[in-house]
Formats: structure tokens, C-alpha cells, sequence
């Protein structure tokens, strides 16, 4: 297996059943950054973060990265915990690989005691390779194309006339028939979705780019007459055979091989060192290949893709690892968490959603493996003592736009961390976990800013309101602000990571000393 790059130093990535998930390639280095201060080095960490961190498979393999360095013991879900977990020790494990928990059990905990979570998401809005990736329509131009499909809710216009990569997770069949998982990444420009000039457009296009989905945002991958120059399909189909990759005697590639993209599963074979026959399957994310980068006249800007979220999950990360020792200190009578989750952006239900089992087995397996009585109620209690921090980036003031925001709640860039609430209870905020996160921030020195979405306007949603009805657990809403959400690249502030490193560090040392500050019981009017 290839050892994979992490943020705070390299490790070789463990085998897990006979298969391997290891990564194909470096990234390359990160774009220039200038100024000093811990808020300013801490956004380097992220920039390098981001710039390995090109799908929710490389996420979160530099989250278990930093993890493993910290001294967390990984944890396979399909053995048991008990015997395995005890008061005091750090732990994490992975769902799917592209969905990661990681939690620290306080010294002192007992069954139903609070679990302090901090959720986030791994994913973006973004293209996707199809499972079958052949795309027709552009030979007759010289052009071979690739089939994708668009995932969650993009500003699909900033992805043309960008130079793309692509990467994700492959999956490779060995000469003894076992299968392996291989991260893979292509972080040259060998993709790209081009757009019609402006000379071929009528008055009415130009007025407006609504480009269709299906049909003008299959990208080009190469020119088709070099490809047939070099023989890919021929070499394709001879390889299969010669790996028994075959659906009947004649030696006939597989329907799954052939109906593949030639170049790219050459692409692929090359990046991981395998003949193109024993690509069996594959997940593949299409990535912008110009790299993050701090910005602005002062380095006060972080700029790049995929911020909304992994701003969230790598200061989630941040703060786990470095406030752990705390977490699991002799009195600590708590459990804290991160969850970091795939398939946000398209509704999280799934296995390894929000909306999956995910966090209500964790909080379940966890209390068991630790000595919860069977029958007894002291999953409720713990549940009732819990909470959780839904951290999704913001929205910031736009300043060419800033009628979209409502008069008095207009988070800016730089300010601190957001409260996202909404009355229609698109966020999962209300008046009782707004106050603890406003006090969680007043005891950390962390300015704390407010959002509400104009009644004229939609509002978006996230992982805290499909949490909090799922399983009954206290939730509040927050996030970074940011500019061009869901834009191939974004734009954040450098304070704000630090800010909210603070407000998590603050919440998984202290929350409850907040909580105990609140009475139980509502008074009457009097």
C-alpha cells in the first residue's frame, strides 16, 4: 500500500479484510501565503487540508490521519466494542470510508451520561463521473467526452472553463481475486467543460446562461482521433481478456469494462499501477485543479472549493484532537464526538447520512460497550443530557447583493461564528441552545453573530434539524460565513476558523458547566 500525505505528518494506511485503501498521488503544494499568527497558520493547515482533501474519501482518510496521529484508536463496526472501549480513551471509526466518528470518553463516565457532538459534512456540491462513463455525442466532433451527473445543488455556471481533475475511490481486482480499495487522484487539468462564445449566442442566451444539465456539461477528456491514434480501446479490450475479465468464451470485455471511457480507465491504471481489467468499479468526483489559497491584501481570506464543509470538519478535527486530553480527563463525566458526514448536500439519507443510523448506533454502542444495563432507560437519560452543534458554513453579507439579507441579522466575513435560525424550522436552533451557544462563545472570548433568512426568500437546510427529530437530541445551528456557497470556488475568512475552533474547543471542555447554569424547569406566569 502507498502511504498518504496528512496535515500533521504521514502514515500508512491500515489493511482492512484483504483490502487496502490507499492514496495513488501527492498534491501539489500549496499557493503562496504571507503574514504570521496562529489564526494565519491555522489556515495554512486548512489550505493543506483542502488541497489533498478533493472528495469525501480523501477527507476522510486526512481526518483518520490526524486522528491516528493524535493517539485515537481506530474501531471496526463489525466487531464488538465491548471489552474494547474504556473511561479514558479516545476512539474513531468510519462508515463507508467517506463518513468519519471519532470520541473521547471522559475519565469518569457512566451510562446516561451527555454526549457533546459536533456534526459537519464531508461532501460538496460537485460532478460525478456515471457509472458507465462513455459518452458518445462528442465523437463526431473529435472530442471524446466523459458521462456525468451533477451531485447536490451547484452553481453549475463556475464550473465551466475551469481546468479539472479527478479523483475518488477505485476499486481493483488482484491476480488472487480479492479486491481492493484505492484512493486515487488525477490533480492534472485533464478535464475541462467548455462554454459556447458569445458569437454563437442569441440575444436571449446572452441575456441568460441557463445551461442544460444533461447536455452541456459533459466535459472533454481528450481528442478522440489521438486516442484512436494510440489504440486505447484496442490495448482495453486485449487487457481485459488477458485478466479474464470476460462475460463469455469468445474473451469479450466485460459489459462494465466496455462500456467505460477507454482514456480513462488508462488514466486511472496508470495513477494506481494496474492493468485497466481489474478497475472494477469506481466512485469518482470531478475537482477544480487550481489549488486554495490564502488571499487578500492582508492574507485575510481563505479562497478555494469545497469550503462549505471542509472548513467545518477540519476545525471539528482540530479541536478534537487538541482538546481530547480534556475530554477524557479522571472527572470528566461526558462522552465528545465529531461526526463528520457524507451525502449532506443531496439529503443525507443514506447509510452513512445524517439521516442513516449513524449517530443514533454510536450513541447506543458506545453506552452499551461502557456498561449501560440492558433494559434500563439510560439511553434516554443520556439523550436528554446531550447536545449538539450542527456546524454548516453561512451565509455573509454579499456586498454586491446586500438586499438578500434581512436588516438587522447580516453575519460578515470575519466575525465569528453564525447562529442559523429559522422560525419554519428549516434550522434546528431554538431560543434555549441559541443562549448556550451564545454563552459558550461570551466564556470562550469568540464573537458570536446571528442569521435569519428574509421572509421573501428560501432557506436552505442542513444536518441539524434531520439530528435533532431523528433521534431528540438539543441542536443548534452554526457555521462559518462565507462567500459563493456552492461556487467551484469559495471564498471564507481566515479569522473565522479560529473563531470557531475556540466556540468547539469551548463547547467540548465546558458545556456542562453551561447546561447546569440552566434551570430544568420552566416558571409559570406570574
Amino acid at each position: 500500500a502507498q502511504s498518504r500525505e496528512t496535515v500533521r505528518g504521514r502514515m500508512t494506511p491500515k489493511k482492512r479484510g484483504g483490502a487496502e485503501l490507499g492514496s495513488s498521488s501527492t498534491a501539489p503544494k500549496v499557493s503562496r501565503s504571507a503574514g504570521t499568527g496562529a489564526e494565519l497558520e491555522r489556515a495554512r493547515r486548512f489550505v493543506r487540508f483542502l488541497t489533498a482533501a478533493i472528495t469525501p474519501f480523501h477527507a476522510v482518510s486526512q481526518g483518520a490521519s490526524m486522528l491516528e496521529m493524535a493517539g485515537f484508536t481506530r474501531l471496526e463496526e463489525e466487531l464488538e466494542w465491548k471489552g474494547v472501549l474504556k473511561p479514558g480513551g479516545k476512539y474513531y471509526y468510519t462508515r463507508c470510508d467517506s463518513t468519519l466518528v471519532a470520541f473521547a470518553v471522559g475519565g469518569a463516565y457512566q451510562p446516561g451520561g451527555a454526549f457533546k457532538v459536533i456534526g459537519a459534512h464531508t461532501d460538496s456540491p460537485a460532478l460525478k463521473a456515471k457509472p458507465l462513463t462513455k459518452h458518445g455525442s462528442g465523437a463526431a466532433e473529435g472530442l471524446t467526452q466523459l458521462s456525468v451527473s451533477t451531485y447536490g445543488g451547484g452553481l453549475w455556471h463556475t464550473w465551466f472553463d475551469r481546468d479539472l481533475g479527478i479523483g475518488g475511490m477505485v476499486l481493483t481486482r488482484g491476480a488472487d481475486g480479492k479486491v481492493a480499495k484505492r484512493l486515487v487522484a488525477v490533480h492534472d487539468p485533464v478535464l475541462r467543460v467548455p462554454s459556447l462564445c458569445i458569437h454563437l449566442q442569441t440575444a436571449e442566451e446572452r441575456e441568460k446562461f441557463v445551461p442544460n444539465k444533461e447536455s452541456h456539461m459533459a466535459p472533454v477528456l481528450c481528442l478522440a482521433a489521438r486516442r484512436q491514434l494510440e489504440g486505447v480501446a484496442a490495448d482495453t479490450a486485449a487487457d481485459a481478456a488477458a485478466n479474464n475479465d470476460v462475460t463469455d468464451s469468445a474473451g469479450a470485455p466485460s459489459a462494465f469494462t466496455a462500456s467505460q471511457e477507454p482514456e480513462l480507465m488508462r488514466l486511472l491504471a496508470e495513477k494506481l499501477g494496474v492493468a485497466t481489467s481489474q478497475i472494477v468499479s469506481f466512485d469518482l468526483t470531478l475537482f477544480d485543479t487550481q489549488p486554495p489559497a490564502i488571499g487578500g491584501t492582508h492574507s485575510e481570506f481563505v479562497l478555494g472549493g469545497r469550503l462549505d464543509n471542509l472548513a467545518s470538519s477540519f476545525v471539528a478535527l482540530e479541536a478534537m484532537v487538541d482538546c481530547a486530553q480534556a475530554a477524557c480527563a479522571p472527572g470528566a463525566t461526558d462522552v465528545a464526538c465529531i461526526a463528520l458526514f457524507d451525502h449532506e448536500e443531496v439529503g443525507s439519507s443514506s447509510q452513512q447520512g445524517a439521516g442513516g443510523p449513524v449517530m443514533k448506533e454510536m450513541l447506543t454502542r458506545v453506552a452499551d460497550a461502557l456498561g449501560a444495563p440492558p433494559g434500563s432507560d439510560s439511553h434516554a437519560v443520556g439523550l436528554r443530557k446531550s447536545f449538539v452543534l450542527s456546524v454548516d458554513n453561512a451565509h455573509a453579507v454579499h456586498p454586491n447583493y446586500r438586499h438578500k439579507h434581512e436588516g438587522t441579522h447580516r453575519p460578515l466575513i470575519g466575525g465569528g461564528c453564525v447562529i442559523k435560525s429559522n422560525a419554519n424550522l428549516r434550522y434546528a436552533t431554538d431560543s434555549v441552545t441559541s443562549f448556550i451557544v451564545r454563552e459558550l462563545g461570551r466564556r470562550a472570548g469568540t464573537p458570536v453573530q446571528e442569521f435569519v433568512v428574509k421572509n421573501d426568500c428560501p432557506c436552505g437546510s442542513t444536518i441539524g434539524p434531520i439530528i435533532s427529530s431523528a433521534i431528540g437530541v438539543r441542536t443548534c445551528d452554526i457555521g462559518m460565513p462565507q462567500l459563493s456557497m456552492h461556487s467551484v470556488r469559495e471564498m471564507m475568512g481566515v479569522d473565522d476558523l479560529t473563531h470557531c475552533y475556540a466556540l468547539m474547543s469551548e463547547f467540548i471542555k465546558n458545556f456542562g458547566e453551561v447546561d447546569q447554569s440552566i434551570l430544568a424547569s420552566c416558571a409559570p406566569c406570574t
